[in-house]
C-alpha cells in the first residue's frame, strides 16, 4: 500500500479528468461566502515536477496536461490554478488535488489531508503550509469517517486511492455509505481508473445501488504505452453540485472526444 508514488503519473489524462472536475466543483462552492470543509483521503505530495525523472520515465504528462492545457478556456478554474502554481513554482510544476483545493479555497475554509506514505507525507507537509490545512499521516478512510460530519458542515470529500490494494474496491463503497449517512449534505467525489479487465464494475454497482442520485461520468483514452492497463477514468459523485454534470459533459466534448481509445 505504501509503494505507490503519484509522481510517475502526475498530469496524465486521468488527472486532467479528476482535477478539472474538482476545480469546477470548488469554484462553484466558493461563490457563496459560507465556509467549507475539504477532506482528502489519499493526498500525495500535492506538488509535482513534470520535468522530473518520474514524469519523464512514463511520459504520461506529455500525453495529458501538456497537450490539453492550452485547449482549456482561459477562465477555466483548473487552467487558472495550474497557471498560478506555475507562476510561483516554475513552468514544469503541476498541482495535485490538495494544492488545487488549497488554491481555490479561502482562509475561512478548513482542509484535512491524509497521506500514509512517509516520504509523500513529509513532502506534503513541505508543500502546503497554512493555518487552515491539517495534514494527517493516517488511513484516509478512517480519517474521513472520524471527521464527519465536519465543521463547517458544507463541503466536499475527495476519495482517490491508488487502487493498487484490491481491497479498495470493497472498502470504498462501504466507507462512502457510512460517510453519506453521517454527512447527508456532503459532496463525496470518488475517482477510479478504468482498466482493461474492468475491476471497478462491481464497486460501481454498489455505489449506484446505495446512491441512485449520484453522478457517474467516465472518459476513455488510449493507453499511455504498450501494455498499460488504464484505458479511461471515472468519477462518481454523491450530492453533485449544480453545474458539475454540464461541465463534465463539456469537458468530454471539447477534450476527450478527440482522443481515440
Amino acid at each position: 500500500m505504501l509503494s505507490y508514488q503519484h509522481a510517475f503519473h502526475a498530469g496524465n489524462l486521468a488527472d486532467v479528468h479528476k482535477h478539472a472536475a474538482l476545480a469546477s466543483a470548488l469554484a462553484y462552492l466558493t461563490q457563496k461566502p459560507k465556509a467549507l470543509s475539504y477532506i482528502e483521503t489519499h493526498a500525495g505530495r500535492a506538488l509535482y515536477d513534470l520535468s522530473g525523472a518520474e514524469a519523464q520515465k512514463t511520459g504520461e504528462a506529455a500525453q495529458g496536461i501538456t497537450k490539453i492545457l492550452d485547449l482549456l478556456p482561459t477562465e477555466n478554474p483548473y487552467r487558472q490554478t495550474i497557471e498560478a502554481i506555475r507562476t510561483e513554482h516554475g513552468p514544469n510544476a503541476y498541482p495535485g488535488s490538495p494544492l488545487i483545493a488549497r488554491h481555490l479555497l479561502r482562509d475561512t475554509d478548513s482542509l484535512h489531508l491524509a497521506e500514509l506514505h512517509p516520504q509523500e507525507h513529509a513532502a506534503l507537509r513541505q508543500n502546503i503550509r497554512a493555518r487552515n490545512t491539517h495534514i494527517h499521516q493516517q488511513d484516509g478512510y478512517e480519517l474521513a469517517v472520524s471527521l464527519t460530519p465536519p465543521d463547517p458542515r458544507r463541503g466536499l470529500c475527495l476519495i482517490d486511492p491508488s487502487w493498487e490494494v484490491k481491497s479498495d474496491y470493497i472498502t470504498l463503497p462501504k466507507t462512502v455509505q457510512t460517510l453519506a449517512k453521517k454527512w447527508n449534505v456532503g459532496i463525496i467525489m470518488i475517482w477510479y481508473p478504468i482498466l482493461t479487465d474492468a475491476p471497478h464494475l462491481p464497486m460501481l454497482r454498489s455505489l449506484e445501488q446505495d446512491h441512485p442520485d449520484g453522478l457517474r461520468h467516465e472518459v476513455r483514452f488510449p493507453p499511455a504505452r504498450d501494455g498499460h492497463r488504464m484505458i479511461g477514468s471515472g468519477l462518481f459523485t454523491v450530492n453533485p453540485p449544480w453545474g458539475l454534470e454540464a461541465e463534465l459533459q463539456h469537458l468530454t466534448k471539447t477534450l476527450f472526444s478527440k482522443l481515440k481509445p
